[in-house]
Formats: structure tokens, sequence, C-alpha cells
């Protein structure tokens, strides 16, 4: 029967007693073996997380419920920007927790520790935000325009730009480094920038309001001071109008907003108001007679609501009409037709009462020259009067 050597090591004896940079090999594999279970542990979880959120998701939206069908397909969305790689340097750190390390590299892990989670989160962020601004620009502005294209543009530059300062202050900050002093520098140094392109800047934070708030959209018709035209184009520092003219009119978007703007998107109806005068000969029944009747023609009229006609006052030379009524169709051009409609009407109407128009006459008296002065003297009087 053969026999051992008492002196001879056994493989276990030699793996746990042979050594790597200080530490046994048993201990090594043991750490190869945890950051292997977890990095595929994690994997398998990611994936699950993924497949379960993505059809909860597509149930929800079958069965109507968009409430919790969004959330699950942004969860699964989100999850997809999980990086493998920092996977993988999470794995390692548990692997390497395991190991008996000297204090200052077991710091130096809890540094790393952060910095992986700290990436992770910023590109989870990331996504999101890529996410909002697409669901933003869907729910709000409908189909792709230039518009949206510029503001969504600037709204994730802005977002993102945000979310990774912060992430990568926090990761100097850990790493011990004074970040007080450079924070301190970068506000001075901001502060210049923004000096230096003040208009620049006004421009991109006005476009940012006008994709916000939304005070006119692109195919609008507004009227900007004595601008009036159809929007073509919302750009990052100026809007572009198609005038009535033809001509296309450059605004800066900072000057656009100093002003009142008005749209007639949302136009429904256009409330008119004119006037009109009648002679001083008018007698007070015609005068009666001439509100009953300017009441029947906008009536007659379809797609117009009557308000009010009066006879408003007393003028130097006529008596003074106003008329008050509700076109139901916000075209210019249907406004136009009813108003050329309504006028001929009453010139059709006052003429067959025998009223007129009040207009100004003018009459010169030529006052005769006194005796012993020459014809060319004398005083010359003026009145109006109907």
């Amino acid at each position: 029967m053969p026999t051992t050597d008492p002196s001879t090591p056994s493989l276990l004896a030699w793996f746990h007693d042979e050594t790597v940079w200080g530490l046994s090999l048993s201990s090594i594999t043991l750490a190869l073996a945890a950051t292997l279970g977890v990095y595929l542990g994690i994997t398998l979880l990611l994936g699950l997380a993924q497949r379960r959120s993505r059809r909860i998701a597509e149930a929800r939206a079958a069965s109507g419920g968009h409430g919790a069908g969004r959330v699950a397909a942004v969860v699964s969305e989100v999850l997809g920007g999980t990086s493998h790689l920092l996977i993988l340097l999470a794995a390692l750190l548990v692997g390497v927790g395991m190991l008996d390390l000297a204090p200052r590299w077991q710091a130096r892990v809890g540094q790393l520790w952060f910095i992986a989670l700290a990436l992770q989160v910023a590109l989870w962020g990331t996504r999101a935000i890529g996410i909002a601004i697409r669901r933003y620009e869907e729910r709000h502005l409908g189909t792709p325009s230039l518009q949206v294209s510029a503001s969504g543009t600037l709204m994730s530059w802005g977002l993102r730009t945000l979310l990774w300062a912060t992430i990568v202050l926090a990761m100097l900050a850990n790493l011990g480094v004074n970040i007080t002093a450079f924070v301190a520098s970068l506000g001075v140094g901001g502060i210049a920038i923004a000096l230096a392109v003040q208009n620049v800047l006004g421009d991109l934070f006005a476009s940012l309001a006008i994709a916000v708030d939304k005070p006119f959209e692109v195919g609008d018709f507004i009227v900007v001071g004595s601008v009036a035209g159809t929007v073509q184009q919302i750009g990052v520092k100026t809007t572009r109008i198609r005038s009535l003219g033809g001509e296309q009119i450059v605004m800066s978007n900072t000057d656009l907003l100093k002003q009142t703007i008005n749209n007639y998107r949302y136009l429904q109806e256009r409330r008119i108001v004119f006037n009109f005068t009648l002679s001083y000969a008018t007698t007070a029944p015609q005068a009666e007679a001439v509100s009953q009747a300017v009441r029947r023609i906008i009536e007659s009229h379809d797609k117009v609501r009557f308000d009010r006609a009066h006879l408003k006052g007393f003028g130097a030379n006529a008596l003074e009409y106003e008329v008050v009524y509700i076109v139901l169709d916000p075209g210019y051009n249907a406004y136009m037709d009813v108003q050329q409609s309504i006028n001929l009407a009453i010139m059709r109407e006052l003429e067959s009462m025998g009223v007129q128009f009040g207009v100004p006459v003018r009459t010169v008296h030529m006052v005769p020259p006194t005796r012993g002065e020459g014809p060319a003297a004398g005083a010359i009087s003026q009145e109006a009067f109907p």
C-alpha cells in the first residue's frame, strides 16, 4: 500500500500558503469567483428588470392604462443606459473588497465605488433627460419642426451640462479635491464670459422662453408693433416672419419678447366696431329708424351676431352712430366681405329713407369793404356746418 510522505505539502496547503503580492492564491481565487458571480448576477437581474418593465408597458398600453405603462416604459429605457463596463467595475470592487488590503487601499476602493455609482447615475440621468425632452416635444409641439429642433437641443444641452457638472464636482470632492476655489473660479469666469456674450445669451434664453411658454409657434399669424405676418422659423437667436408684403423679416428673440405680441392663431371670432355719421337734417324718427334698419341688415347675414347699434352722440358736424357686431368666422377676408355687404346695405337703406351721411360743409362769407377802402380790403369768415 503506497504511503504519503508527510513532509510533502498537499496541493490545498500549497494553494493556501502560496502568495502573490502578499495575497494568498486562495483569497485571489475567491475574489475572482465573487467578481464573476456578481457580474453575472447583476447582468441577469438587469435583463429581467428590463423585460419585466417592457411587458408591463405593453400590457398597460393594450388595456388603455397609460399612466403606469408610461412609467414602466421609461424605466425600461433608462435601464437600457446601464454600462456593462461599470457593472464589471462594480463586480471587481466587490471581489477586491473580499481581499485583505491595506487601509489606504480600502479607502481607494471606497472612492472607486463612489465614482462608479456617480458615472452610472449620470448615464441614467442623461438617458432620462433625452426621454423627457422627446416626450415633451411629442406631447406639446406635435410634429417635428425647426422650432422643436432648436428648443429641444437647447434644453437638452442645458440639462445635461448641469447634470454632468454636478457629477464631476461630486467626484472631485470625493477624491479629496478642494472644489470651493474651483467653483469660485468657475463663477468668476462664467461672469466674464456672460458679460462678453450677453446679447447672444439673452437671445438663447429668449429662444428657450419661446419654446417653453409658446407665445407663438411656426405657422401662427402674429402682429408685433408695425410687423404683421406668419412665423416661418424660430431659431436660437432670431425669428423669421413672412410679412403680408411678401418679404421676410428677421427679428431678434430678445427684442421680440420685449413687445406686445398679438397672436391670431386662437382667434375664434372677431368683434367689429364701426362708426358712421348722419346729417343734422335727420329728424328724430329717422334717427331712430336708422338704428333699427342697421340691426335688421346685420341680423340678415349668416355667421354674424348682432351686438348693438346706437346714436352715440352729437358731433361737431353730424350725428354720430356706433355699431358693434361679431363675425363668427375668424378669417380676415370673411370679415371684409361682411363689412362691405353691410356698408352697401346701409347706403341703400339711407337712400330709400332720404337721409344723408354727415359730411362737413364749408361756406365762405366775403365781407364787403367799408367805405374809403380799396376792393382788396375786407374780412373773410368761415363757418362749417352740414
